[in-house]
């Protein structure tokens, strides 16, 4: 038994080797091939990264039978194989930054297979970084707090910006917005990015500026830069750099002998710039006062008033000179001293009377100068100088005091003219002063109204009102308001409207509007079709109650504009019974691209409501003909084949650009016949063309004389009304200038010192639509291009005109 294990052990390690060896050829054999493609991240889903297939040598009949799949591989959900053709697709949108992110280079490694026999290939697809994200800072506002102390040459590390992309997409540089304090400085961290420092260039004084709002912009590396911005705001800190400053240069004041103790002399007042305690004022009087003034008088430490706190007596001393100390509370106190002068005067004990004798309570403002306003008498009981007295009032007012032939009579008359509009009381004060030592006085306050006379028009808000309606508006529906105003009051005041109709034909239309005459609100009494009238104009009166009644007038201009209410006329094809039907021949020996015909089309409506657009409908055979949405071009899309229909069937849709669009349809019946037979068939045609051209062009060139005949007289009569009136509402409508023989309608007009054009056809049939060169926007270049149809798809936001040409090409 023995024996037979040792003998059996040799033969299952002879085994064990030859599998191996098996395996391990084949596993040379079945991962051979390996591909390698590259991607965008922004390529769209179901696009093609390239044909596996081809690429390893693999014949497309043998890919679905034996199984050619994705087996594994990071993140193989994005791509999937089609067995049909061996085009890897896209199956899922791509994004680099969540695949990889932030790994310099983001490889996805996939692993095909192939059964019986058994073949694996790799295939290594490279996503490729596009500047998709912009740098973001985590927060909207960073907040720093600098001592004012701080010396220039101090640095403050700012947040740096982050950016999910990599590589030069990822953030490259910072700006700060200019300011005289900081600059900023970049420090590279390597592959930390870049980090701002910002740089202390002046010194900061809380006084002067206690925050500084900058603006930290971060910019990527992308073809044109993506940008994030944050708000660094630079609080600054206080310290003690501030004396406290007295309000005045010098004190001085008078003061009555005998004054009551407890009365106030006079307070001082010093503020400190510095902020807290640093910023708090305490008064005392300064260290050298003696002790007859600290007898005399006491300050309020926290207010600064100086009070009388012994017995006042002129005969003692006539005047005191004061010192007071104002210190702030900061640690290191800062101290100002302010010289106070207290003048001691003699009692005169009786201060003048003053007696209103007549007054006019209110005062037209149309008085002439002159007119007396009020008679004043006064009176002192002391005697000689103390008893003369003497009036005045205040200045700048349109009155005067004059003396009266009595002694110790005044009278209160007009000096200027009045103006209720611009005041309407005043208040008078007339002051009696006594010539005594010291003078003592006595004022009286009067007040003067002013009522109001008719002397004001009413004035409009504006002196032109431009207003814009759009047609098949509600009739009897309120449209606009004007509204002026009177600057008299009451009845004065009060404004009524009405619509000037002047006779003749012209203003007319001005009937077809309504106006509220209490609060100047204007209704349409008529539905407006823009194709019918395109603009108004008409004045409106605004009268005041008064008496006489004053006017004035203001001019409203009144713009229709434009809806799509026009569907699309289809001008060719169309056949002996009016249908758009047509039928077109084709040799059968075209190349791809061949122009089968053009599919011509109007819209009465302007702008984005006749602006056209074409597209198929229906259709027999996608793979033939495709049409171009902006031109209405049918074109081949590849040669035709033997296995290719005769006759194909093509439903063309028309649509405008209105908010709520409007359509019609083509039909055109594309044949398909022998190159002979195109040829004959081609002959007839230009026959019959030649024929009816022929009149056509006839009738065009009529047409163009009469609308070229119409164009001067009416640049002959814009000039004549310009040259007869200065505001018109052609200053709102300008004549075409650069008229470059095309027949088109439009309305221009002006906006401050911008030009606006709306533009539609005016077409007849047989006529073509051509985009022109500038916009549907409503601004007019100064020269208008009146180049043929673009090459290029029209942009809608740059399309501003559509030119009529003679006939269909």
């Amino acid at each position: 038994m023995e024996q037979r294990r040792r003998s059996r052990e040799p033969r299952r390690l002879l085994r064990r080797l030859d599998a191996f060896l098996v395996a391990l050829i084949f596993v040379f054999h079945t991962a051979s091939a390996q591909v390698r493609y590259s991607i965008s991240e922004d390529i769209k889903r179901g696009s093609i990264v390239g044909n596996v297939a081809k690429d390893l040598g693999l014949d497309l009949a043998i890919l679905k039978e034996r199984g050619f799949r994705i087996v594994s591989g990071s993140n193989e959900q994005h791509f999937e194989i089609n067995q049909n053709d061996g085009n890897l697709y896209v199956s899922q949108a791509v994004d680099r930054e969540r695949m990889c992110e932030r790994s310099s280079v983001c490889l996805v490694n996939l692993k095909t297979v192939l059964e019986n026999p058994l073949e694996i290939h790799y295939v290594s697809v490279e996503v490729v970084d596009v500047n998709d994200h912009a740098p973001v800072f985590s927060d909207t506002v960073q907040r720093l707090e600098i001592s004012e102390s701080v010396l220039p040459g101090a640095k403050f590390t700012l947040q740096a910006a982050q950016d999910q992309d990599v590589g030069s997409y990822s953030v490259q540089h910072y700006k700060l917005n200019q300011n005289e304090h900081f600059r900023l400085e970049i420090r590279d961290r390597g592959k930390d990015g870049k980090i701002p420092i910002l740089n202390l260039q002046k010194p900061l004084d809380r006084e002067s500026m206690s925050s500084h709002i900058l603006l930290l912009t971060a910019l990527d590396g992308g073809k044109p830069p993506k940008s994030g911005t944050v708000q660094i705001i630079v609080n600054v800190l206080d310290v003690n750099d501030n004396h406290p400053v007295f309000n005045k240069d010098s004190y001085s004041v008078m003061l009555n002998e005998n004054s009551a103790i407890g009365t106030t002399v006079l307070q001082v007042n010093a503020t400190d710039l510095d902020e807290g305690s640093n910023g708090e004022v305490i008064y005392s009087f300064a260290n050298h006062v003696n002790e007859q003034i600290r007898k005399v008088f006491e300050v309020d430490a926290n207010k600064g008033f100086i009070i009388v706190k012994d017995e006042i007596d002129f005969e003692t001393d006539d005047s005191y000179e004061i010192d007071i100390q104002a210190s702030d509370r900061g640690s290191a106190t800062l101290k100002t001293d302010k010289s106070v002068l207290v003048k001691i005067v003699d009692l005169n004990d009786n201060a003048p009377e003053i007696e209103l004798t007549s007054f006019s309570t209110a005062l037209p403002e149309d008085s002439r100068i002159g007119t007396t306003v009020a008679l004043i008498s006064v009176s002192d009981k002391d005697s000689g100088l103390n008893g003369k007295v003497v009036c005045s009032m205040t200045t700048g007012l349109p009155f005067t005091i004059m003396p009266s032939s009595q002694e110790n009579m005044y009278s209160v008359v007009t000096k200027s003219a009045l103006d209720r509009e611009k005041r309407s009381q005043y208040d008078v004060t007339i002051t009696a002063k006594d010539t005594g030592e010291p003078a003592l006085t006595a004022d009286k306050t009067i007040s003067v109204l002013i009522s109001d006379v008719n002397d004001n028009h009413p004035e409009f808000i504006v002196s032109k009102y431009d207003f814009y309606i759009s047609e098949n508006n509600v009739a009897g529906a309120p449209m606009f308001s004007v509204k002026a105003v009177d600057s008299d009051e009451g009845s004065n005041a009060l404004v009524s409207y009405r619509i000037l109709k002047p006779e003749g034909d012209i203003n007319k239309r001005a009937s077809f509007f309504n106006i509220n005459p209490e609060n100047g609100e204007i209704l349409a009494l008529k539905s407006f079709d823009f194709e019918e009238e395109k603009t108004f104009q008409f004045k409106v009166c605004a009268s005041d109650s008064g008496t006489p009644s004053l006017t004035s007038n203001a001019t409203v201009n009144v713009f229709i504009l434009d809806q799509n209410d026009n569907a699309p006329v289809i001008l060719y094809p169309t056949s002996t019974n009016g249908s758009a039907e047509g039928v077109e021949d084709i040799p059968r020996n075209v190349n791809a691209g061949h122009l089968v015909t053009k599919v011509r089309a109007y819209d009465a409506d302007i702008g984005y409501n006749g602006w056209l657009l074409f597209s198929i409908q229906r259709i027999t055979d996608h793979s033939l003909f495709g049409l171009d949405r902006y031109t209405g071009r049918i074109r081949t899309l590849r040669s035709f084949t033997e296995t290719d229909e005769a006759q194909h069937k093509l439903v063309i849709l028309v649509k405008d650009n209105g908010n709520v669009s409007l359509s019609a349809t083509a039909t055109v019946v594309v044949k398909l016949v022998e190159p002979k037979e195109a040829i004959s068939a081609s002959d007839v045609k230009s026959a019959a063309t030649d024929i009816g051209d022929s009149g056509v062009t006839f009738y065009l060139m009529i047409t163009l004389a009469s609308v070229s005949t119409l164009f001067l007289i009416s640049i002959i009569v814009l000039i004549a009304m310009q040259c007869s009136k200065k505001t018109d509402v052609s200053s709102k409508y300008l004549p075409e200038t650069n008229y470059d023989g095309t027949l088109c309608h439009s309305i221009q007009y002006r906006s401050g010192e911008k030009r606006y054009m709306l533009v539609g056809p005016r077409m007849s049939i047989g006529s073509t639509i051509v985009p022109g060169s500038n916009g549907n926007t409503l601004v007019v270049p100064d020269r208008r291009s009146t180049s043929a149809e673009p090459q290029t798809t029209p942009n809608p936001i740059e399309m501003n005109t559509w030119s009529y040409r003679g006939r269909p090409t």
